[in-house]
């Protein structure tokens, strides 16, 4: 018997009920991929040039809803004006990049003995893409756009909190011409809709961003059908500013780098590594710049930061924070609404769950390092390693610190991880797999590999 339920979407600045939605039960999911299957094998069966062209009229749809998406992203998930038109612009943008690389997705032709070898890159078939509600637009297309371009079909479930975005993507992907049943949207509970995506025989990967408790549980389920998977899952990033680099550069980017979206971003520099000498200096000019972030309507086109996504969220921020912990605090509203003031942590043990543990909120911990070995020994000493950041003005140590430090994305005198033209992902429990950039299309594609006697018949 087929599971009924709704999902409430709640404005997380004001608690308000925006919207209602029926969350899809393992019946649904049944349904929508032996749909997905038939349009994939009519979408396989296109000329490369012309799932491209589709694929750029769905990015142009995007682009003539941009602030109507963008408005949807600030009321559904809370993300300030600036960064919600930013996302759906990165959705557009990632699906041009990916129609870039239809006509590009190119075997090779390798030399062999007594005939020719080639390889081919076909498509998996139908792909799950279950996306996060911390960056709903983007993520949701970090898998669908290239899976798509590899000729693939896409079930994409959203997260609980955040379906609207993804449902009017689908609405866009059909006004552009893309077939009927290749991408497909189905909001619903993750131990529901999410659990059916991924033991579905027919599913042939699943690509899931999320806490790496979920990401362990997917990975275990796919296991069972040696199913394909990318993961991209927790994040302690850290921020080494050493004593040669640009001090007053290095504390004026330091807040944004752990504030954008509230703190609820897996690369997140919440762990500030500074060394020793200039560490008091660097927390004078930290407190001024904390403390001129501004927190509130998310709307509002000079807020820099908005609200968390939940009351669940914000219980787990505030149980790692103890009110009479030292360190530098600003200031955010009270009354409806998740929010969390942007909070530096000072004489935190590196040991601590705070310095170790991901809070996905809007606190940093200010630790200091004497050397750049101890420093190299901080920035390892988490089971993740998905991004950081390094300040310094020594391009040797920028380089032996980048080959040192075990994380998948590493910026340097900067905090830019993410970039649709460049691969993201992470090591350790950070994640499996790589996401982005020019490769992208080929982690949804099968290498088959054909060898053509060119030697005659024995005679």
């Amino acid at each position: 018997m087929s599971q009924q339920y709704e999902l409430d979407v709640l404005n997380p600045a004001t608690e308000e009920v925006i919207a209602t939605v029926p969350g899809a039960a393992e019946q649904d999911i049944d349904t929508a991929v032996r749909r997905a299957a038939r349009a994939q094998e009519r979408w396989a069966a296109l000329a490369p040039g012309e799932r491209a062209r589709l694929l750029r009229r769905f990015a142009v749809a995007v682009d003539e809803h941009r602030e109507e998406l963008a408005q949807s992203e600030v009321r559904e998930a809370g993300h300030t004006v600036g960064n919600a038109r930013w996302e759906a612009g990165n959705v557009r943008d990632l699906l041009d990049y990916a129609a870039g690389g239809v006509e590009r997705l190119t075997g090779r032709q390798i030399p062999v003995p007594g005939g020719l070898d080639v390889t081919l890159l076909e498509p998996l078939g139908v792909v799950g893409v279950i996306a996060p509600w911390n960056f709903p637009m983007p993520i949701a297309a970090w898998g669908t756009a290239p899976a798509l371009a590899a000729g693939n079909a896409v079930i994409l479930k959203p997260a609980e909190t955040t379906p609207l975005t993804a449902l009017r993507l689908a609405e866009l992907a059909l006004e552009a011409g893309l077939p009927e049943g290749l991408f497909q949207v189905l909001p619903g509970r993750g131990d529901i809709a999410g659990e059916a995506l991924v033991r579905h025989p027919g599913v042939a990967k699943i690509v899931f961003t999320g806490s790496t408790r979920t990401g362990k549980r997917i990975m275990a389920l796919c296991a069972d059908q040696v199913k394909r998977v990318t993961l991209e899952l927790g994040g302690k990033s850290p921020n080494l500013v050493f004593a040669d680099a640009d001090i007053e550069a290095a504390a004026a980017a330091a807040p944004m780098s752990f504030l954008d979206n509230s703190g609820q971003d897996c690369c997140a520099r919440t762990r500030i590594l500074v060394q020793r000498p200039v560490y008091d200096r660097f927390l004078e000019l930290l407190a001024p710049a904390i403390e001129s972030v501004t927190v509130g309507d998310p709307a509002d086109e000079r807020t820099d930061m908005g609200p968390l996504i939940s009351g669940a969220q914000l219980e787990r921020v505030r149980s790692y924070v103890d009110a009479d912990a030292p360190g530098i605090r600003g200031k955010a509203p009270e009354g409806p609404g998740f929010w969390f003031p942007p909070t530096v942590l000072t004489g935190v043990d590196p040991h601590a769950r705070v310095a170790v543990e991901e809070v996905f909120g809007p606190v940093a911990a200010v630790i200091p390092f004497e050397d750049e070995a101890d420093a190299i020994r901080l920035a390892n000493g988490t089971d993740y390693g998905l991004s950081g950041s390094i300040w310094t003005r020594d391009v040797g140590r920028a380089l032996r610190v980048s080959q040192a430090v075990k994380a998948g994305n590493l910026s340097v005198n900067s905090h830019s991880s993410v970039r649709y033209w460049t691969p993201f992902g992470g090591y350790k429990q950070s994640g499996i797999g790589r996401e982005l950039g020019p490769d992208a299309l080929t982690a949804f594609t099968e290498t088959k590999n054909v060898f053509i006697s060119t030697e005659g018949p024995a005679q």
